[in-house]
């Protein structure tokens, strides 16, 4: 007995001891999870180094080489800026303000910096999403109103009823009886007491289910309009997707035969045109409607790459169909982001542009810059779907 008593002793301290390293091992482990890679204000490269990031007004030319040396930053172009520190390899572009909406410049644009504007006088800005705004026509107050908060470019005006009036829905009326709203037609002697306001009539009740039910209708209507458009123009996009891409069945040759072969015309000259005029259209209709001369897919692709941030953009080329194992292999084959980034892109714009044209094809489909515009605003890149929009405009 007391022999197995001296070796439990001994054996104790060894258990004491693998029972306090199996407590300390998650300690451990959540403290390696914790610690972040780079230091606060760096960034970590493809290669495993932490990175220096450019300052405000400048931009990204090339990582630094090794840990603890540092990146090489040049300033923005001209036209150009950054507002905050980046490693972004393009600049955002300056924001022009536009005087047919409103707005004139208050300051210029400098290179860390953009461009301010404002609503001039008479007009206040109208936050549309965090991005887009306009300027609306400061609202002027209507009968029995006061000016509670003047306009500003900021914001609205705000209007409340004078003296001695209330507001009944959206106008201002007149004090008759007494009620919570005018006191000063209540008893003198008990000028404390307010009477309680009268409950709902059912006529009351009756109104507001019917207006709870047209509110109701309205929005099942608008969805439906809404579902009905969205359907309608993913059907007609296909649709001039598949005309454009089959050959016509009536060829050119063939109106010359009929032409040629009409017995006992009664005017040459009228044959001559009815001929010319059907030679043109049927030419013109083997040009498909849907493809925009002037949008060359390497033009549109190196603008896209000035205005979309380098860091979104494996994300744009996923919501525009383009398969991870196709970004994979650009990056593989190019060593540049930039290069890598084209490739990705010139995947989904030629895919487009084949199924639209039947072939390989160095011009872009509307629909496609349609796609393109869309998803971008969903990223909340407002600015560069403005910026494209305004190159290419859509007809």
């Amino acid at each position: 007995m007391e022999g197995q008593r001296g070796r439990w002793n001994k054996k104790a301290p060894a258990g004491i001891i693998l029972i306090l390293m199996c407590m300390c091992i998650p300690s451990l482990t959540l403290l390696e999870t914790t610690k972040e890679p780079c230091p606060h204000g760096d960034f970590l490269t493809e290669e495993g180094n932490c990175c220096n990031k450019c300052s405000p007004g400048f931009k990204l030319l090339k990582v630094c080489p090794a840990n603890g040396q540092r990146s090489n930053c040049v300033p923005c172009p001209l036209g150009q800026y950054s507002d905050q520190m980046n490693y972004m390899e393009n600049c955002y572009s300056c924001k022009h303000c536009k005087e047919t909406k409103n707005e004139f410049q208050v300051s210029e644009c400098k290179p860390h910096k953009n461009t301010i504007c404002q609503c001039k006088q008479g007009y206040y800005k109208y936050n549309i999403d965090s991005v887009t705004y306009e300027c609306r026509k400061c609202t002027t107050c209507g009968p029995n109103e006061l000016t509670k908060e003047t306009c500003t470019p900021e914001k609205n005006t705000v209007c409340e009823c004078d003296k001695n009036f209330y507001k009944v829905k959206t106008k201002c009326e007149p004090c008759t009886n007494c009620t919570s709203n005018c006191i000063h037609h209540c008893s003198t002697s008990n000028p404390s007491k307010v009477p309680p306001e009268e409950p709902p009539s059912v006529n009351t009740f009756l109104m507001k289910a019917i207006a709870v039910v047209a509110v109701t209708a309205l929005v099942l209507l608008v969805l439906v309009v809404v579902i009905t458009h969205k359907t309608t123009k993913r059907f007609t996009k296909k649709k001039l997707l598949k005309l454009s891409s089959e050959p016509t069945s009536v060829s050119v040759d063939s109106f010359k035969h009929v032409l040629i072969n009409v017995n006992e015309p009664r005017d040459n000259q009228s044959v001559k045109a009815v001929n010319t005029s059907l030679l043109s259209e049927q030419e013109s209709s083997n040009l498909p409607d849907c493809v925009p001369l002037e949008i060359r897919i390497p033009d549109l692709i190196y603008t896209v790459l000035d205005l979309v941030p380098v860091q979104q953009m494996k994300q744009l080329v996923r919501t525009l169909g383009v398969k991870d194992t196709e970004i994979e292999q650009a990056e593989m084959d190019h060593r540049s982001c930039r290069e890598a980034h084209y490739q990705m892109l010139r995947v989904w714009a030629e895919r487009g542009s084949r199924a639209g044209a039947g072939g390989r094809g160095t011009m872009l489909h509307q629909p496609l810059l349609e796609d393109l515009l869309d998803q971008l605003r969903k990223m909340h890149l407002g600015h560069a779907a403005e910026e494209l929009e305004t190159k290419y405009p859509i007809q």
